[in-house]
């Protein structure tokens, strides 16, 4: 299985670092979550790891090759998806339409319609809404989408931004049941999150961030009887 490990990284926006010297491990077919408060740099990561904020120093290692300064679609293509903060559907497009895209690269239509009876099958709802526009569904099922659309790529790693974002806590309960599930399934995860009692409960390891660097790190049961990250997340 493959093996993302990131080596003291540093990287930023203009002449600003946000990120310094970040060293993480995603374990392979693990849930490995980042926990942290806004602006702590969780986002500027992710943008790191897919090559849309290039690093300044370190590596971004996956399967052994450094991906700094590769093009974010040749990062995509070595089997890297990644679900984006705030959902982001294509709202004119039907619910089947938005989860084609994320199999762009899939060349065969037989494999695709497998990967859509797959997502179908882990989102039931989206089955029935097939044909809706995505723009007119609720948070929970745009959600759903933005999920399905990740999966339909196929991912070794599954790079996940704030899932609960916005959402009501009885679809933040249910993301985070699906999240599991599809790591039960196969697929390594790296969850990003400020909710970290949900996180933590579906977790492996994790690291916590804060301005930029990691504070803490551990299994999910170290860092839930860490007193300092039960002070900031879980007073």
């Amino acid at each position: 299985m493959s093996h993302l490990q990131i080596r003291n990284l540093r990287t930023g926006y203009d002449k600003v670092d946000v990120l310094h010297d970040i060293s993480i491990d995603v374990a392979p077919g693990k849930i490995t979550c980042i926990l942290g408060a806004n602006g702590a740099g969780k986002s500027t990561l992710i943008r790191a790891i897919l090559g849309l904020t290039p690093p300044r120093a370190g590596q971004v290692l996956w399967d052994d090759t450094d991906l700094c300064g590769e093009k974010t679609h040749r990062i995509i293509a070595r089997g890297i998806a990644c679900i984006p903060e705030g959902r982001k559907v294509f709202p004119r497009m039907s619910v089947e339409e938005n989860l084609m895209l994320g199999a762009y690269l899939e060349k065969g239509g037989a494999q695709v319609r497998e990967r859509i009876e797959r997502v179908y099958g882990i989102f039931p709802r989206l089955r029935e809404r097939a044909r809706q526009l995505a723009g007119t569904m609720s948070g929970g099922e745009q959600a759903m989408v933005s999920i399905g659309r990740g999966l339909m790529a196929a991912p070794r790693l599954l790079l996940i931004d704030e899932p609960s974002l916005g959402l009501s806590p009885l679809f933040v309960k249910e993301n985070f049941k699906v999240i599991k599930q599809i790591n039960e399934l196969g697929t390594t995860v790296l969850l990003v999150e400020q909710n970290a009692h949900q996180t933590l409960a579906i977790s492996h390891y994790g690291y916590v961030l804060s301005q930029g660097r990691v504070v803490a790190c551990g299994t999910a049961q170290q860092l839930t009887e860490n007193n300092e990250v039960r002070a900031a997340y879980f007073a």
